[in-house]
């Protein structure tokens, strides 16, 4: 089973690919995210904190798509236009996932992100059975 994740409440695909894929029911594959709002505006531009605050809102826009939350998160990988940045975007990225359950995560610095935004961040989620 494969069904296509899509809200309004989060920035359009602008390429060939979904916000989020639910595969087999319960695995949620969630699309890297950059600073756009639901409009497809950029926020924050060149400030770290308020880029991944407006990042993990939008995850949280197609997690609750899906009928998931950020304590169904099972991995995260956050993507940094300089890793110097990293301690400013973890201290916002904790606001959203608790120590105690936090998922996995891989944190990689690239040469370049889409609109030379400074962070994305992709996630994997899984769907409770309830």
């Amino acid at each position: 089973m494969r069904q296509i994740i899509r809200t309004d409440n989060a920035p359009a695909p602008v390429g060939p690919y979904n916000q989020a894929v639910l595969a087999t029911g319960k695995l949620l594959f969630v699309a890297g995210q950059i600073p756009l709002n639901a409009q497809g505006e950029l926020v924050a531009t060149g400030d770290i904190k308020g880029q991944t605050q407006q990042v993990l809102e939008n995850l949280q826009e197609i997690l609750t798509a899906a009928g998931a939350s950020f304590s169904d998160v099972v991995k995260t990988t956050v993507f940094l236009a300089d890793m110097n940045e990293f301690a400013d975007m973890n201290g916002v990225y904790s606001q959203y996932f608790s120590e105690a359950n936090a998922p996995a995560r891989a944190a990689v610095e690239v040469a370049r992100l889409p609109k030379d935004v400074r962070v994305e961040i992709e996630c994997i989620a899984m769907i409770s059975e309830d």
